[in-house]
């Protein structure tokens, strides 16, 4: 009996949450393990579809770094980071598009949809939704950065009762451009702000944004997220996720989330408990709100 009554204070918990959210569109960034372990893959969707069910509208975009890196690696494709973002070569390029484009996506469209969401894959070169210019062409190669979003398609496919899937492609300026590799989290942040998100999501492979002793914080701001950033508490791979979780809260996003995605039902331990597992980020102005 205390099991069950626990279940329903559970859900009496999270009834003004649902009530908030409900007709919202919210952004989830997919990556890390919670993409790479069917279990937690299977649990993602069944997420989703209670999302769905409650009246939010979710897009959803997703990685595949790791994919790739294990791809060009078998190729002898050469694969390297600076400051966590992938350097793309026009060779690498090819491979980057057929991994996101023809295997991730696809295989999770099917996923969801045999789970009963009504999902569509699309990349960013489709209906022109994502165009970009080179992020540092001798630097970075064929990476990019987000230069324009046409939410149309996503208003269309959202309003249709669709779950976008989105693969990080972006279109080039000419039709012989093979396109740029966009990092996922700066596309979710990108879409975020051109359809007025209520949320982001960040799925990782870590607790949260984390202080100098390894403890997480549970709420920062946009300012102690760029202090942490710039002393060195935060760097490698969580800094183009931060530089993207401050843009979106300081254009028009309510909150970034980053989540760890190794937890099951992450998602709906976030969004819908009083206290949440990870770290959520807003612009200074909602403190006092």
């Amino acid at each position: 009996m205390l099991g069950k009554i626990k279940i329903a204070n559970i859900l009496v918990d999270s009834i003004p949450f649902i009530q908030e959210f409900r007709g919202s569109t919210i952004v989830i960034k997919y990556g890390g393990s919670a993409q790479e372990n069917l279990k937690l893959r299977e649990n993602f969707a069944l997420d989703i579809i209670l999302l769905y069910m409650l009246g939010i509208r979710p897009i959803i975009v997703h990685g595949g770094g790791k994919k790739i890196s294990q791809m060009l690696e078998s190729l002898n494709i050469e694969s390297r980071f600076i400051d966590g973002i992938r350097v793309t070569s026009k060779e690498a390029m090819k491979i980057v598009e057929m991994v996101l484009n023809g295997d991730i996506n696809r295989e999770l469209t099917f996923f969801f949809g045999y789970h009963g969401v009504k999902a569509v894959g699309i990349s960013g070169k489709d209906a022109g939704l994502l165009k970009a210019k080179p992020k540092d062409f001798d630097t970075f190669g064929y990476t990019g950065e987000i230069t324009d979003v046409n939410i149309e398609i996503l208003n269309k496919l959202l309003d249709d009762g669709f779950v976008p899937i989105v693969a990080p492609i972006a279109s080039g300026d000419s039709i012989e451009h093979p396109g740029f590799n966009i990092n996922a989290d700066s596309v979710a942040c990108e879409i975020a702000k051109a359809i007025n998100a209520n949320k982001v999501i960040f799925l990782t492979d870590i607790k949260g944004v984390l202080d100098a002793n390894g403890e997480l914080l549970s709420t920062i701001t946009s300012k102690d997220a760029k202090k942490y950033k710039d002393s060195g508490v935060i760097t490698g791979g969580m800094m183009p996720k931060i530089d993207a979780c401050v843009s979106c809260v300081e254009n028009g996003v309510k909150k970034v989330h980053i989540i760890d995605g190794r937890i099951l039902h992450a998602i709906l331990l976030e969004l819908f408990t009083t206290k949440g597992i990870g770290t959520q980020i807003f612009y200074e102005k909602l403190e006092k709100e």
